[in-house]
């Protein structure tokens, strides 16, 4: 599922949109520039920031530019000020949509799927030893063979794809494939990334490393 952070101090629309948004996104909502800033910093595994640019500690454009720091994160902004200055000020910061208030709710709604659906991640991924297909599951090797590895696995390697260069520690592993409500071991993990290693041959050896005492890591560089 999508990750969006909303940041809002209007509690009435952001009750709103928290709720109409959390039917189809797993969203965290902050009511302010610094609540907003601990909550990123905290996971940085956002796909999108819905920012109010008026917050009562400051702006969304200051809180955007520190996101920008760390993070190529995609930007909404949402504003009573629809000013010429201030809509460049957004778009020079990486904004994708700026959103003047009022707006409808549906209005937002679909400017939110529009900027994720550009930005999905991608459905094929092609090394050089195999073509690996996240729409029907499979793998294909150079010689033409289709293998079909267990669906978790493949989702594991999406994962770690999706968030590159990001190391992922186990425990984000297994709460994003699994949820928090199931608890396979960190053996489970391992168990998967030999799988996936073999699966994909070279390919597997030089894009999924191993970070000791943190997690793995999908690396777009080869080993030396």
């Amino acid at each position: 599922m999508r990750k969006i952070l909303l940041v809002e101090d209007d509690t009435s629309l952001g009750e709103t949109l928290t709720e109409r948004l959390k039917k189809e996104y797993d969203v965290n909502w902050a009511k302010s520039l610094s609540e907003g800033w601990m909550t990123f910093n905290h996971s940085k595994d956002f796909d999108l920031v819905i920012l109010d640019v008026g917050l009562p500690d400051g702006t969304g454009f200051e809180l955007a530019a520190k996101i920008r720091q760390i993070s190529n994160v995609l930007f909404l902004f949402l504003t009573a000020q629809a000013d010429a200055e201030s809509r460049l000020k957004g778009f020079e910061l990486g904004a994708q949509e700026y959103i003047p208030k009022p707006f409808h709710l549906k209005e937002l709604l679909i400017r939110v799927k529009h900027v994720l659906d550009a930005h999905a991640p991608a459905r094929e991924v092609e090394l050089e030893t195999c073509t690996v297909n996240f729409t029907n599951m499979t793998v294909q090797k150079k010689s033409g063979q289709i293998e079909y590895p267990p669906v978790t696995d493949l989702k594991i390697l999406q994962l770690l794809i999706e968030k590159a260069p990001r190391v992922l520690s186990r425990d984000e592993i297994m709460n994003e494939i699994w949820g928090v409500d199931k608890n396979p071991s960190h053996r489970t993990i391992d168990n998967i990334i030999v799988r996936l290693r073999q699966l994909l041959g070279d390919d597997g050896e030089k894009h999924i490393r191993s970070v000791r005492g943190v997690g793995y890591q999908w690396s777009v560089e080869e080993n030396v």
